[in-house]
């Protein structure tokens, strides 16, 4: 999407947006109308989008706010990504049942960086003036007791008891310590320190950017406009995607994984995935579900690997499955609890009868004909610390010899 193009055509703002607020369409005053505020401004935006790095992973549940982000980037605007060092020290409370294990800074920072190297496919790094990456302990930890005194005035022990998760809490019971109550108030006030115009979260987050918009306020800045995106259902159709529950795409998963979960995608879910996921043009949806759900994972597998390799994965995932049909049943398993770790590939190949012997497995890995996962494996010296680094994994030689590691 060209800039000229975003700015005259406000489709790309709308697609996948779940909310919008303050929202007065008919409105003409900018600051009650984000279409407006997007059309009068003589500046790019600062379009804010906070992230807290609890853990090293991202699914394509959190992708569904960075590509809003990006598309902001792309209509000219300035995507401000706050990397939440210390907030990420007490843990957002939203959703959650019980008080979050707090975090050491070495650990925020090693997740910080794997968080960032997963959003380049995603975010504009390149162009001068598209992206600002601000940790938080910038401003936050120069705060003194009369500062966070100031902001903990600002807000009722009723209101913040009424934030999702907190009011369970107190009803069944379960401790809530005070420096969780803190939270959204520090989110907010990256909103004043960073002058942010929109900020980005899922619905679940429309409480703590409200408390940004309240904190503009109070210190005299023009309040933000909160853009919502939804929550993504998982691969399973049924509950929101999470690793915990094993029904997600994980943006590092390699090109024949990210393939092979998405071309299931259940037939309630396309339309979704196409809208929140892509950038396909949701009018020319292929009618037939089973060509939709090739298209989509060769989408979204492009976006992360490049289309030569989601078009590889593609290929070995339809052999994988005419070698299943072609004999009678599914792929052939190969249980790694027969196998001592730390093991060398080629002994593997071997023990699994897809090799006749290890030597064999040797010659064929120097040839280039042994893949896992649809990746080459070119180095015959190859060894597996544990069977946690293969289970459930493809292991392929050549063209029509596959089978599926299992622990």
């Amino acid at each position: 999407m060209s800039s000229s193009d975003s700015s005259n055509n406000l489709d790309w703002l709308h697609r996948g947006t779940s909310e919008i607020f303050p929202d007065r369409p008919d409105s003409d005053d900018r600051d009650e109308n984000l279409s407006q505020r997007l059309a009068q401004s003589d500046r790019p935006l600062r379009v804010k989008l906070g992230i807290d790095p609890t853990g090293a992973d991202i699914h394509l549940g959190h992708s569904i706010p960075f590509r809003k982000l990006r598309a902001f980037q792309d209509a000219g605007h300035t995507a401000v990504v706050i990397i939440g060092d210390f907030t990420a020290q007490i843990g957002d409370p939203t959703g959650k049942s019980e008080v979050r294990r707090q975090l050491t800074p070495e650990q925020v920072e090693a997740n910080a960086q794997s968080y960032l190297d997963q959003l380049r496919p995603i975010l504009d790094f390149d162009t001068p003036g598209r992206l600002e990456i601000r940790y938080n302990s910038e401003w936050l930890s120069k705060l003194d007791l009369a500062q966070i005194q100031e902001l903990l005035a600002t807000m009722t022990v009723g209101q913040m008891l009424a934030k999702e998760g907190f009011a369970e809490r107190y009803g069944q019971e379960k401790p809530i310590f005070l420096h969780e109550f803190l939270y959204p108030l520090m989110q907010g006030y990256d909103s004043v320190a960073v002058a942010a115009d929109v900020e980005l979260g899922g619905t679940d987050q429309k409480f703590n950017i409200a408390v940004g918009r309240d904190l503009q306020r109070h210190f005299d800045k023009i309040p933000q406009f909160g853009l919502l995106l939804p929550i993504l259902l998982g691969t399973d159709g049924a509950q929101k995607m999470s690793k915990s529950l094993g029904n997600y795409v994980g943006l590092q998963e390699d090109a024949l994984s990210m393939y092979s979960k998405l071309e299931k995608t259940p037939d309630n879910l396309l339309h979704d995935y196409f809208e929140l996921l892509t950038d396909v043009d949701l009018t020319q949806l292929p009618e037939n579900p089973r060509e939709a759900q090739k298209q989509l994972a060769i989408e979204i597998a492009s976006q992360f690997h490049g289309r030569e390799a989601a078009l590889q994965a593609q290929q070995t995932a339809e052999q994988i499955v005419l070698q299943g049909n072609t004999a009678g049943g599914d792929i052939a398993e190969y249980s790694l609890s027969q196998v001592q770790f730390p093991a060398k590939l080629f002994y593997i190949l071997g023990a699994s009868g897809l090799c006749k012997s290890s030597g064999e497995g040797r010659r064929q890995i120097q040839g280039g004909a042994v893949r896992l996962e649809g990746d080459r494996l070119k180095d015959v010296n190859l060894t597996f610390d544990s069977p946690d680094d293969l289970a459930g994994k493809v292991l392929q030689v050549g063209k029509k010899k596959f089978i599926r590691l299992v622990s």
